[in-house]
């Protein structure tokens, strides 16, 4: 009996879709965090009677056929590229990205991974880094004796002296945008690195080529619809009950089998 194993595999999907609802609420308060979606499949169909078929010897086809499903797989999990709101913290090291974009970052490897968390910090020699210690790319360094600093639109970082009139250029920020977002691989705090499907990353001053400004002293906010996502949770409940029920359903239909007298 196929509602077993076809059952079985609505079931799997049901609870892969409770695990990415629950991930997405987990990260409610997660900066730059952008929420996902799985997405689904119907399997291969097991050919009965193929559509067109010659049924008679006139030449006459069978116009539908009988195509027998086999159930449902997983085929992809999708973000959502739909910017949060932006929240004021007041940090002078806290950026949001106004637009398209990821602030690029070396990893403890080398190699360059990309985020839209702008809750920067000062590392102990002054360099601008992440809040897990990773340097922005560029490499830019406050001084010690920097009273405070500004950054624009533009990326471009300003220190403020004491005993200074005019503020000094430490550097501008750049920002980096792919041709396929949703292809990039994510690595985990808010972390994510360019693959095949993304494209290489393009790199550009913030407000150039499409690219989005920065904003000093904000966040940008997790883009979980709570509500959207307990529907979604309930209507998954559902389904993986009903799938349940089928397979029960099956079970007796087997159990009748096997009392025939």
């Amino acid at each position: 009996m196929r509602a077993l194993q076809i059952a079985a595999t609505g079931m799997s999907a049901q609870q892969m879709r409770v695990e990415v609802i629950s991930n997405n609420l987990a990260n409610m308060s997660t900066t730059g965090y952008n929420a996902r979606r799985a997405e689904f499949a119907d399997l291969h169909y097991q050919q009965m009677t193929r559509a067109g078929t010659i049924n008679a010897a006139d030449g006459t086809v069978l116009p539908t056929g009988v195509q027998l499903g086999l159930g449902v797989r997983p085929a992809s999990v999708t973000v959502n590229l739909s910017q949060g709101t932006l929240s004021q913290t007041g940090g002078d090291l806290d950026l949001a990205i106004e637009g398209d974009g990821y602030i690029e970052v070396t990893l403890t490897s080398g190699l360059a991974a990309y985020t839209r968390d702008g809750a920067l910090k000062r590392s102990a020699d002054g360099l601008i880094v992440t809040s897990e210690g990773l340097s922005v790319v560029p490499d830019i360094t406050i001084p010690d004796d920097a009273r405070s600093i500004a950054i624009n639109t533009q990326g471009e970082v300003y220190a403020y002296f004491s005993d200074r009139i005019e503020p000094e250029l430490l550097g501008q920020f750049t920002l980096a945008k792919f041709s396929n977002p949703k292809g990039l691989e994510a690595l985990g705090s808010n972390l994510f690195s360019e693959t095949a499907a993304s494209g290489a990353a393009l790199v550009d001053t913030p407000g150039e080529d499409g690219l989005g400004t920065l904003r000093q002293g904000y966040l940008e906010s997790s883009s979980v619809d709570a509500v959207r996502e307990v529907t979604e949770l309930i209507e998954a409940q559902r389904g993986y009950e009903l799938n349940a029920k089928v397979i029960t359903a099956a079970d007796q239909m087997l159990s009748a089998t096997t009392q025939v007298r």
